[in-house]
């Protein structure tokens, strides 16, 4: 029995040591990453973003593509935001785009992909986004009817909560005249960006440590040879086309989004999944299962299986097309694989000084964000609505509620 008990303890310390191991990796690019993204929230008005959302024209999902990149990589806070901007009048293509925007082309998430797994998976997130939004709009125009849509706006008016309501709302842009960079060196710019960096972590801080421990978990005890069968490595073309397919449902039943999700790519990575499978797994945030239920709450269970199915095939699609971009032009990493999956262990080293300047940084914003900001006051508001608006709101008038554009 004490035998028993000692492997069990020795399993679960090897976990946490990976975990920590991943975590001590990663830690400076997370605090830059959400910094940089904090900076640019803190110049981007989300008062403006509906009326510029009208339809699903090429240059509104655009537009909705640029707001997501500004705006938090918190999967809950971008799908509430897309049905707080969905209920004021914005197209829902749109909406749904800026969603798939907000997810997977932010900074932070690049930034964690190349320290962690290779630049070669941010730059194939960032070109994947964009198609993904193509093929949704195509998905839509095709499939969704206006009586579907008329049925999400009605049941989106009913108010059901999900999860980051506040910080989805919560506007504290610096609208003040001047460039760009003189609004972020105002006092109002810097107590901006603390404000939006230390929500952010708040927001998002239990699906990083959350992605950790499991990927942590399935490093310690999963074998690289069960991965390898899953994924069909050594198989050629099979391989690739079925990394797409089976990433997406490995992330649904993960329970782990935002940026969370990336350690537990880099175990996949390892264990042979494919190039555009991990692209896929990570797109998948958000059609994880405590987001779907968000959906059913939000837009109504027939809707929300409707985004499923759509949301799969554009992911699932999207991956494959980048993966055959990509090593059409010798981009997809060869050899032996090597994603930051390591365990426990601070060295004097290029890691542990950035961490700490990176953690300096970091002080100063939560230091400043308590004595000029928001404090806990501004913490406890995340999770409760700012507004409860009607649905007549300017723009909100389209009999059908999904204008589209003129072809």
């Amino acid at each position: 029995m004490l035998l028993t008990a000692a492997t069990l303890i020795s399993h679960i310390a090897d976990a946490l040591s990976f975990s920590f191991g991943m975590f001590w990796e990663i830690l400076w690019a997370l605090i830059l990453g959400f910094a940089l993204s904090a900076a640019v929230q803190a110049v981007v008005s989300k008062r403006q973003m509906r009326d510029l959302l009208p339809d699903d024209s090429p240059r509104t999902l655009t537009v909705a593509a640029g707001l997501g990149a500004a705006s938090s990589s918190c999967s809950y806070a971008a799908v509430a935001l897309a049905r707080s901007l969905f209920r004021r009048g914005a197209n829902f293509t749109a909406a749904m785009g800026f969603q798939f925007a907000s997810t997977n082309l932010v900074v932070e998430l690049g930034i964690i992909l190349a320290v962690m797994i290779g630049w070669q998976f941010t730059a194939g997130e960032f070109l994947g986004g964009p198609i993904m939004i193509v093929l949704m709009a195509l998905l839509f125009r095709k499939f969704l009817k206006p009586t579907t849509v008329d049925e999400a706006r009605t049941t989106a008016n009913g108010g059901a909560l999900g999860r980051m309501e506040g910080h989805a709302e919560m506007d504290m842009s610096v609208t003040d005249t001047g460039t760009i960079w003189q609004r972020l060196r105002s006092p109002h710019g810097l107590t901006a960006t603390s404000n939006y960096f230390v929500m952010d972590w708040a927001a998002v801080w239990m699906d990083i440590f959350g992605g950790l421990l499991i990927a942590g978990a399935l490093a310690a005890w999963v074998p690289n040879s069960f991965w390898s069968g899953l994924f069909l490595q050594h198989h050629g073309v099979l391989s690739t086309i079925w990394g797409p397919l089976i990433g997406p449902l490995v992330a649904i039943i993960s329970f782990v989004c935002s940026i969370g999700n990336v350690p537990l790519a880099a175990v996949l990575w390892n264990g042979g999944i494919s190039f555009g499978g991990v692209l896929a797994f990570i797109f998948a945030d958000l059609i994880i299962l405590p987001i779907l239920n968000i959906y059913s709450k939000y837009y109504g269970r027939r809707v929300a299986a409707f985004l499923l199915v759509t949301f799969y095939t554009t992911m699932a699609a999207a991956g494959l097309i980048v993966d055959l971009i990509f090593t059409a032009i010798g981009l997809v990493p060869t050899g032996p694989r090597h994603a930051k999956v390591v365990e426990a262990g601070v060295t004097l080293n290029y890691t542990t000084v950035l961490n700490i300047l990176f953690l300096t940084l970091a002080a100063a914003l939560i230091v400043r964000y308590f004595r000029k900001g928001g404090g806990l006051p501004m913490l406890r508001m995340m999770n409760t609505p700012m507004s409860e608006p009607n649905g007549h709101e300017p723009g909100g008038s389209s009999h059908d509620g999904q204008r589209h554009a003129r072809t």
